[in-house]
């Protein structure tokens, strides 16, 4: 008992010089709470991909009120708005070539006649697809105004949109964007650590004294996972309010599972210190490490399932594509413990490897 005692007492000491440290260096300060909510503002309203007003133009070679009712019908909500009526279809590759419209309706004639006699009323949409991803959302939504305008065909289909209604781009970045801005700031708290007391020598002290690797290691943890949570909060609090993403699911599951995201990310962090010895290496190494796997393996932008199957092997190691499958689960559909449990055990797994390399790899004197 006198050693389990010695050992929390020696751990309490290392965490509250961290704690100092911290106090002291403003800019830590801002690396766990400034950063991130600038993060998350410049993110969350500066990445989206909602259709807002995209320039159409009108190429009606009916003239008749049902192709102009057509063409009214495009603009009835704020997705699409008519910039130019072109007369031919070469001025309407010039206004694509000039960047004057990005989607044109030709309608063509007879297109009254074949709608009033119930017979099929071909229209065209040209889009420019040099923009893929706005390509695609014209394209979706263009095609959606245009047949319902169109007379009813004999089967209706009714469609019912789970989780995301308005399919506003918020709701489906701002997990995503919570993972991703706690990833950074977490990993490159730790990654200055060891590194730093490496670079003062004041390592050098701290080996004279009867201090073990693991009680360095959980010390120096201990006041970064208070910071953390509580810049969990705050980022959470701010995606929340500021973009009316909902939190459906139990707030107990989703402190769990930023707790054992934190401590993965925390520990790797800190076992890119124990390797770099250098600040700026660590800060470079970190900011690589956590920026890359979060915003391209996890999910955030691009689904897993559609990538390679090499990339998805490698995408299973970051515990980035557990956290954010969690919070979208936990928000959005309010999942419980039996559909989360995969991604709880793939993040605590990640954290027990890390913290343990960090331990194995920290040692006495220099390498």
């Amino acid at each position: 008992m006198n050693r389990v005692t010695a050992f929390w007492r020696r751990t309490g000491a290392i965490a509250a010089k961290e704690v100092a440290h911290i106090l002291r260096d403003p800019s830590t300060l801002y690396l766990a709470f400034g950063m991130p909510l600038v993060l998350i503002v410049l993110f969350g309203y500066g990445v989206s991909f909602d259709l807002d007003h995209a320039p159409l133009a009108v190429l009606d070679q009916d003239g008749s009120p049902a192709s102009r009712d057509l063409a009214r019908s495009l603009t009835a909500t704020r997705e699409l708005d008519v910039v130019a009526t072109p007369r031919d279809a070469d001025e309407i590759e010039r206004l694509f070539r000039g960047k004057q419209a990005s989607v044109a309706l030709v309608v063509p004639a007879g297109f009254s006649g074949r709608a009033s006699r119930g017979e099929p009323t071909p229209v065209q949409l040209l889009l420019d697809g040099s923009d893929g991803t706005m390509a695609s959302a014209v394209m979706g939504a263009a095609t959606q105004l245009v047949f319902s305008s169109m007379p009813e065909p004999p089967v209706v289909v009714a469609t019912t949109l789970l989780y995301n209604p308005s399919l506003r781009s918020a709701v489906f970045f701002v997990p995503g964007l919570i993972a991703y801005v706690m990833a950074i700031a977490a990993v490159l708290l730790t990654a200055l650590t060891i590194a730093r007391e490496w670079e003062r020598g004041n390592l050098e002290l701290l080996f004279t004294t009867p201090v073990g690797r693991l009680e360095i290691v959980l010390g120096k943890l201990a006041p970064y996972l208070v910071l953390g949570l509580v810049q969990a909060l705050l980022v959470l609090a701010v995606g929340t309010s500021l973009f009316d993403v909902p939190i459906r699911g139990s707030l107990v599951l989703l402190f769990a599972s930023a707790l054992l995201f934190l401590i993965g990310m925390l520990g790797q962090g800190l076992l890119i210190s124990v390797v770099a010895r250098s600040q700026q290496v660590a800060t470079q190494v970190g900011a690589i490490s956590s920026l890359l796997p979060t915003l391209i393996l996890s999910g955030f932008l691009f689904p897993i399932e559609n990538m390679p199957p090499p990339l998805q092997v490698l995408a299973s190691v970051f515990p980035a594509r557990y956290f954010i499958d969690a919070l979208r689960g936990l928000l959005l559909k309010g999942v419980g413990l039996d559909v989360l449990w995969p991604d709880l055990a793939g993040m605590a797994a990640f954290a027990l490897v890390v913290i343990a390399l960090a331990t194995l790899k920290f040692k006495r004197g220099v390498a």
